[in-house]
């Protein structure tokens, strides 16, 4: 079976019919659908096809989503049917949850009450010790996979676990398990991880729902990753002062960059966060697992031989390559002079170097080597980033493309609903993988609160060829809010397909375009993702 979004609808899939796209990410689509042998609607995960090329990948994700099931918890989505196609594509029916997920809540309504956080922390925690005690780790922890029905709640998104004897990183295919905002330091240095590593996803969850802003915020992922492993976060009550101080203490332990400093399980951290809240936490300093000086009070702190500390210290290499995570602080050693500080120097740099290249070479690994900036212009007045082996046209001051076939789709797009395909065509056909690039456009009759059909017909005047358009969803293009639509473009004389995912910006006085098209199965891809988190507008 070819994995193309908006095709299935409407079509019988392993026994289920497919209504709706329900959500989506680069390993997975999600649809609506129909199981017609018990005339339910069931939530139906298919995964990206190239995961399925991996014999043992396909066998875990089939054997560890049975295992799932099986798991009878109140607070994990239970799962149907898990299983391959007949052309081994892999797919997993589970409950519909009709609700919002915390994403979108947090989005929509900023800091979530202390009362309605307290409650979701604790399901979300007994879902994940759950799984834990079945020897699960979930991996990839955030707002997304939490599911609310009303009060209730769901955690999904465990059809991709990890059994605890297995090692943390990248699956056979070489698919970067995982989500950078909420990732553990064990998992970016790709060492053995367990239950712990969903905690501090979780505890990145909660600094989310209750300031609304993410513990680390950084302008690209190479920043970002390099701040889990050394860096710490803003404490909460200087971001909502209504928290006692208790509550920086335990968020620390949660987040600690080692594990073993963190809680044995993520119910006696939410259970901390509770007291700590309501001014019930017992002092922290006391336990088998008692957090450090430096990270209970992570404030400057000075002394005689020492100086001005802002944060942890530099994280140290492991045998291998990987990055240790910073080691508990110690009281300060007596100063021996000047000539023994040079090797502690030397020492510090070196771990520096090996961190930065440890980060950078998981992200090029990922993304791609450089990328660089586009500069605003009369055809597209904003900034956005794209891959450096790109190169970029801007027609006059109608449009502006990026892509490595920059001269090709310029051509295409300058033409518009006539447009001779033939170049393109025979770009997807020899090297589809490079038939990708952002079109940015300003228009006056693109409206964001228009529906698929009103986009359509407008797209279709502008645009090269048929358009399909699926419904809008609201979203975030970079800084400004937008309405995204996903769809394609058809060529109806050589059946050319660019399928794209698009964002329409209101703006003053025009609305813009950012549309990123590729020839893939799906372009909701890492380098969308990066592309779309650039986006900036004056």
């Amino acid at each position: 079976m070819q994995l193309n979004e908006r095709s299935l609808i409407g079509q019988e899939v392993a026994g289920y019919y497919i209504e709706d796209i329900v959500g989506k990410g680069g390993m997975a689509v999600v649809y609506l659908a129909l199981d017609p042998r018990l005339s339910r609607r069931v939530a139906l995960k298919i995964l990206n096809p190239v995961l399925s090329v991996d014999d043992r990948f396909r066998q875990r994700f089939i054997l560890e989503s049975r295992t799932v099931a099986s798991i009878e918890h109140p607070n994990i989505i239970p799962i149907y049917e898990a299983n391959a196609d007949a052309d081994g594509v892999l797919y997993i029916a589970m409950r519909y949850v009709d609700g919002l997920d915390l994403r979108r809540l947090i989005y929509d309504r900023g800091p979530l009450p202390i009362g309605q956080a307290n409650q979701i922390f604790a399901q979300v925690a007994a879902a994940l010790d759950a799984a834990h005690a079945h020897d699960l780790i979930h991996r990839d922890v955030k707002p997304a996979n939490i599911l609310l029905a009303g009060d209730h709640v769901y955690l999904t998104d465990f059809g991709i676990t990890k059994h605890r004897s297995s090692i943390s990183g990248l699956t056979q295919t070489d698919q970067f398990i995982g989500t950078p905002r909420y990732m553990s330091p064990e998992q970016i240095n790709k060492e053995h991880i367990d239950g712990r590593c969903d905690q501090y996803a979780l505890a990145c969850v909660v600094y989310e729902s209750l300031s609304a802003r993410l513990p680390f915020q950084r302008e690209n992922d190479i920043a970002l990753l390099w701040a889990h492993l050394a860096e710490t976060p803003t404490p909460l009550s200087q971001i909502r002062p209504e928290l006692p101080p208790q509550v920086d203490a335990v968020m620390m332990r949660a987040l600690a960059k080692s594990p073993e400093q963190r809680y044995d399980t993520c119910a006696e951290f939410v259970t901390a966060l509770r007291d700590a809240i309501s001014g019930q936490q017992p002092d922290p300093s006391s336990g088998p697992h008692a957090v450090p000086y430096a990270l209970r009070n992570p404030g400057p702190r000075t002394g005689p031989h020492t100086g001005p500390h802002t944060g942890p210290p530099f994280a140290q290499p492991a045998p291998g390559g990987a990055l240790r995570a910073p080691a508990p602080a110690t009281q300060p050693s007596v100063s021996r002079g000047r000539p023994g500080r040079i090797p502690i120097v030397a020492a510090t740099l070196v771990a520096a170097v090996a961190a930065l290249a440890l980060v950078a070479m998981i992200i090029m690994n990922h993304r791609g080597d450089t990328w660089s900036r586009y500069t605003t212009s009369a055809a597209a007045p904003l900034t956005f980033e794209y891959p450096g082996d790109w190169t970029v046209r801007t027609h006059r001051d109608l449009f502006a493309v990026a892509s490595p076939h920059a001269t090709e789709f310029e051509s295409l797009f300058v033409a518009g609903p006539g447009a001779d395909w033939s170049a393109v065509s025979q770009i997807v056909a020899d090297d589809p993988d490079s038939a990708s690039g952002v079109y940015v456009q300003v228009s006056d009759t693109l409206d964001a609160r228009g529906d698929s059909e009103q986009m359509r017909a407008k797209m279709e005047v502008l645009l090269p060829g048929q358009v399909d358009l699926g419904k809008p969803v609201q979203d975030q293009a970079g800084n400004k809010p937008a309405t995204r639509f996903d769809g394609a473009l058809h060529d109806p004389d050589t059946g050319t397909r660019l399928g794209f995912v698009s964002y329409v910006i209101e703006r003053e006085p025009s609305t813009m375009l950012v549309m990123y098209f590729c020839a893939k199965t799906t372009c909701d891809d890492a380098t969308q993702t990066r592309i779309r988190q650039s986006v900036h507008l004056p």
